[in-house]
């Protein structure tokens, strides 16, 4: 994106790329988040077995998605980590 006077010249490229790094940024913190809840019920003991393996499944697979993903847009974890300036990262460091 660049601008000129009053006016923005939008490469779709950059704009798409943009969009999915913001897109890929929200699955992944609610990626994250389901992983939490999800080791936070198994250690509860609040799940059966097949529900402990089909989560652990899904999140499996999500995983690989967004890798797959993120190697399309030329895109690596770190930069799915937005800089909440005094409030840190949104994303914990891996």
């Amino acid at each position: 994106m660049t601008r000129h006077g009053n006016r923005l010249d939008l490469d779709p490229d950059t704009v798409e790329r943009d969009l999915v790094k913001l897109v890929l940024t929200v699955v992944e913190l609610l990626r994250q988040l389901m992983e939490r809840q999800a080791l936070r019920r198994v250690d509860t003991g609040e799940l059966s077995e097949e529900q402990e393996e089909r989560i652990g499944l899904t999140l499996m697979l999500l995983e690989d998605r967004m890798t797959e993903l993120r190697e399309r847009y030329g895109l690596r974890p770190e930069d799915l980590n937005l800089d909440l300036g005094p409030l840190g990262p949104l994303l914990p460091r891996s």
